[in-house]
């Protein structure tokens, strides 16, 4: 095992070298952002990483697609659109992108913040001589974000114009390990500033935030794989499974419950059953929005195919919600905006 994990270290090395001197720092040089070359060096070896972990997760994952599938479809047709997804989306370019741009922001923070004596927000310094051991640390890091992930999740389905983007991700029928990534991408650009943000400002490091990104999206896609994979009663609830993630995508229920839904854990069910938004049902469901379905039980609601229709009605559908919202605020219905007092 060491000397696999010695081979698997240099191979990843030897790219991350020839990438970074070759493709990244001259971009970085052209710039003028050289001062980034450490981080960025060390964040490369993890986009790697999520390179591999793409071609392995679909090494293991689709030939039980293939064998025990949760439910059998004529062609997989709808799963190509995903596909494209999860490659533009999966080597955390975009989470890299905002941590690096939000990065200078927390800095000033923390500089104000230390020259004023106020406490820092480091969780690695909460508990000394635990937490800055780098396992518990990312450890802690990882249920923090998945805290926030949860809220998140639950956002989407609570504010109508936020539903309507992600609503994108929703309306895929046919679920698949490819389905995790296919999200709108004004969503996405929402999510990895929001996510950079809190990690920032719990003193996440550059390669600690990849590597969480990365083992987020592995887990993902497990969850949303077209699969028969019982996790049992024990594992089931310490880990969001492929039956517990498929109920919040079931027609009629998932999205569409007594509130606003039910199963938005991203990693832990724990969220779930503490906030009591957990249902739990091991029968495999019809995965889409009720909408899009064929009349009588829908309205044959198009949320397009293509990756472009997809986007294109996603934010046409949010935009309506937002001028239905400014409509109903009070004045303007009579045409007039309201006065300031």
């Amino acid at each position: 095992m060491q000397d696999f994990v010695a081979v698997f270290n240099n191979l990843i090395g030897g790219a991350q070298t020839w990438l970074f001197v070759d493709v990244l720092q001259p971009v970085l040089f052209h710039f003028g952002w050289m001062g980034y070359d450490e981080e960025l060096y060390d964040g490369l070896y993890w986009v790697i990483v999520g390179f591999v972990a793409i071609v392995g997760m679909y090494a293991i994952l689709r030939p039980l697609e293939a064998l025990w599938p949760a439910e059998r479809w004529q062609n997989r047709r709808a799963v190509r659109v995903d596909v494209f997804y999860t490659w533009i989306t999966r080597l955390g370019l975009l989470n890299l992108f905002f941590f690096f741009c939000l990065q200078p922001a927390f800095d000033r923070l923390h500089n104000w913040m230390t020259m004023r004596g106020m406490p820092s927000f480091d969780l690695d310094d909460m508990w000394p001589g635990v937490t800055s051991h780098p396992l518990v640390a990312f450890l802690l890091y990882l249920v923090v974000l998945d805290f926030a992930g949860y809220w998140q999740h639950r956002w989407q389905h609570r504010f109508g114009w936020w539903w309507e983007l992600h609503a994108v991700h929703h309306s895929q029928q046919q679920m698949s390990l490819w389905s995790d990534d296919r999200k709108h991408l004004l969503e996405s650009v929402i999510e990895s500033s929001f996510f950079a943000g809190i990690a920032l400002f719990i003193g996440v490091e550059p390669s600690q935030f990849v590597a969480l990104t990365v083992l987020s999206q592995v887990v993902q896609s497990v969850q949303h794989a077209n699969v028969r994979m019982p996790f049992g009663p024990v594992l089931g609830r310490l880990v969001v499974s492929p039956a517990f993630h498929r109920r919040h995508h079931a027609v009629g229920y998932g999205h569409e419950g007594t509130r606003y839904g039910c199963n938005f854990g991203v990693l832990f069910p724990w969220w779930d059953m503490l906030f009591r938004s957990a249902s739990w049902n091991e029968a495999p469901e019809p995965t889409g929005i009720r909408d899009q379905l064929p009349g009588p039980d829908g309205h044959g609601r198009d949320y397009g195919e293509s990756f472009i229709a997809q986007q294109w009605l996603g934010a046409r559908r949010s935009a309506r919600r937002v001028a239905d919202a400014v409509a109903r605020l009070p004045g303007l219905r009579a045409g007039r905006l309201p006065r300031h007092r």
